[in-house]
């Protein structure tokens, strides 16, 4: 297993993180608990040391299930990983309350690596005013937290002004090849590296789309690598970061496991060459836009409540990744009838503003058509 040294923190941590999200689950979808603690095991035994979970994982059941499975485990072999829900947090109490009942769910007297859940701008802000980061660093000094960070889902200018607000231990946010100018991006990595903030990466693969490609795709990376999974050069890209200290991957199944641990037993960095592969994919997956839609959101809101934007951008992440069951599953369950694309009315509003003069109503129509056609 490929380590990487946290030198601030004189911690050395498994390069591969078990993220604690996506367990597979049962036909009444809960934990499938005897195969998700065979896959821990199996981790675990092949040398993974840092557990990522969280109070909101699995409806709650992540943090109990995670600390029933790693009670078997010396408590000096294992790193353990979890988040404060902050959008739960009022005050200094609450914060108190769920901290309390999360070292009883994870069986433990400390959290390793403490997280403020989700940082954006406004929430960060609110947990100042509340107090909440000088209850986390008196938790700190209690030994109750033994390094405090936050995981980030904002842009770049919020996760400055959090990473500079005071001296982190560490922080976590999302980064892969095809998402590289988006939230913090690769200049929140530039910028903690400057910092010396060590980093702890999710989304690596894009929540499951950097698995999967059409076959002219997939076979860029198969001719030059055909002994290496598709998923594993996503894992790779971030992995070949020197102040990546931890890449967490969300594992489901024995077989995400299995090709996970084939990447991180003999890590390799990518090559200059395998860069221009990355490369050479990304500008490939991108010409598949169907349009320009920049999520401006100039042309909202919509008189008859269609979220334009959304609808596109579901549309163009279908059209790159070819993600059938979450283009389906977002379309028909996630948005509300009311916001989809065949409600349009065809009024013309939205087109008079469009800075990028994206002929809306003849796209919609086509959203309308391809989303339906997934049924």
């Amino acid at each position: 297993m490929e380590y990487r040294m946290m030198e601030k923190l004189g911690v050395k941590t498994s390069l591969l993180g078990f993220g604690c999200m996506r367990f597979p689950t049962t036909a009444d979808g809960e934990i499938d608990e005897a195969r998700a603690e065979k896959m821990i095991d199996t981790a675990i035994a092949a040398g993974v040391n840092y557990i990522d979970t969280a109070y909101p994982y699995h409806n709650g059941k992540s943090e109990p299930f995670v600390g029933k499975v790693l009670s078997k485990y010396p408590r000096d072999s294992y790193y353990v990983a979890t988040k404060l829900p902050v959008w739960l947090v009022k005050s200094v109490e609450d914060a108190e309350r769920i901290f309390n009942e999360q070292l009883e769910h994870l069986r433990t007297d400390h959290i390793d690596f403490y997280l403020l859940h989700a940082m954006n701008r406004g929430r960060f802000d609110e947990l100042v005013k509340q107090g909440i980061i000088e209850w986390a660093e008196a938790k700190q000094k209690e030994g109750k937290v033994r390094n405090l960070g936050f995981s980030f889902h904002d842009n770049y200018e919020a996760f400055e002004h959090i990473i500079t607000y005071r001296n982190w231990d560490f922080c976590q946010i999302q980064l892969n090849y095809m998402d590289t100018e988006i939230q913090a991006g690769l200049k929140g990595y530039q910028l903690a590296e400057k910092l010396g903030v060590p980093m702890v990466i999710m989304e690596p693969i894009k929540g499951g789309s950097l698995t999967t490609f059409a076959k002219d795709i997939t076979d860029m990376f198969t001719a030059e690598r055909p002994d290496m999974s598709v998923a594993s050069w996503a894992l790779r890209y971030v992995a070949s970061m020197p102040n990546i200290k931890v890449v967490l991957s969300g594992m489901s199944s024995e077989d995400n496991v299995a090709d996970n641990l084939k990447t991180f037993e003999n890590f390799e960095p990518l090559s200059e060459k395998e860069q221009q592969v990355v490369a050479d994919v990304v500008k490939a997956v991108k010409a598949r836009v169907k349009n320009g839609c920049t999520g401006c959101r100039y042309c909202m809101p919509c008189p008859f409540g269609v979220d334009i934007p959304r609808n596109f951008h579901l549309w163009n992440e279908h059209a790159m990744y070819g993600n059938d069951g979450a283009a389906k599953w977002n379309y028909f369950h996630e948005m509300k009838e009311e916001s989809r694309a065949d409600q349009c009315k065809k009024c013309g509003a939205c087109e008079k503003v469009c800075p990028q003069a994206i002929k809306i109503r003849d796209n919609l129509a086509q959203v309308a058509l391809d989303m339906n056609a997934l049924k």
